[in-house]
């Protein structure tokens, strides 16, 4: 696995920037969708800016959550703090940091944050399954040895081969990708679910925390405050906060509840008072001879 896509002179194009590019340019593409099938008063250009700033404050998050909870390499290593392109991004960090980058943008063009935000979510998983194939070809967030016949091997300059010893380790990033994979079908097909807008929303954050959490326990990477694993504490806590959501707005009932469905005409039994009334119908007589 090598992490350089291409080399045009001192110009590197790695796999990880390109993963990140094509997840905006696919993002881009559903989410217009999605803004045109809900009827949100968003512009194609304003669906882009509004990728771009979810993606910039998602990796501004991701970072300072990598770096807050890894203090003791980065308070030693301060040069490596913005060098993101060496990998360490925290996707509980990017997904706070996504959402509230989101909130700000909608908030100042007046657009509804829940149903945007579920018409985000089905593309924001499918960009997380970019990433972590850009995580494969870096050689990164891997798991411990295996004996298993799909344990890979990685170059002995990546993190996982360096830290394996030239050994099999288990391809973490690979399951993630193939759950985040199989979420993205999932809430694609959920997506028109007559629901109360954030039930999607909710779905995301809970789905892909149960994902992480499990995950979480193969990946050799985790943070620990205390003797606590801070990304299976993160999972925990979004788990609760997304079905305490859930249960607490009731978001699994229809959005329009009493109203009309669309394409149901009137009952044609049902009689309307006549206007006006007829005049009776004025009979000609025959003149006598």
């Amino acid at each position: 696995m090598n992490p350089i896509f291409l080399e045009l002179g001192p110009l590197e194009i790695r796999y990880y920037g390109l993963m990140y590019l094509a997840a905006t340019a696919v993002g881009c593409f559903l989410i217009r969708a999605e803004v045109r099938r809900r009827a949100i008063a968003l512009e194609p250009s304003q669906v882009l800016d509004l990728v771009v700033t979810v993606m910039l404050s998602g990796i501004l998050g991701a970072r300072v959550y990598e770096v807050v909870f890894n203090w003791g390499y980065y308070g030693a290593n301060p040069a490596e703090i913005p060098a993101i392109w060496h990998g360490g991004l925290a996707i509980h960090g990017g997904m706070i940091g996504g959402s509230l980058g989101g909130w700000w943008y909608l908030r100042r063009r007046g657009v509804p944050f829940w149903p945007m935000l579920d018409a985000v979510v089905p593309a924001v998983i499918l960009g997380q399954a970019f990433g972590r194939f850009g995580n494969f070809m870096n050689g990164e967030a891997q798991g411990p040895v295996t004996d298993l016949p799909w344990g890979i091997v990685f170059p002995p300059e990546s993190i996982a081969g360096f830290q394996s010893g030239g050994r099999p380790v288990h391809p973490t990033m690979l399951y993630e990708m193939a759950g985040c994979l199989v979420l993205f079908g999932l809430l694609w097909r959920l997506r028109r679910l007559d629901t109360r807008p954030g039930f999607l929303t909710a779905l995301y954050f809970a789905s892909y925390s149960v994902l992480r959490f499990g995950l979480s326990f193969l990946r050799l990477d985790n943070f620990y405050v205390g003797g606590i694993s801070v990304p299976h504490a993160a999972s925990v806590l979004l788990v609760i906060a997304a079905l305490w959501a859930v249960w607490r707005r009731e978001l699994w009932k229809p959005a329009l509840q009493g109203a009309a469905s669309p394409g149901v005409s009137p009952n044609k039994s049902q009689k309307h008072p006549r206007q006006g009334k007829k005049r009776p119908r004025s009979r000609k007589k025959s003149a006598a001879r």
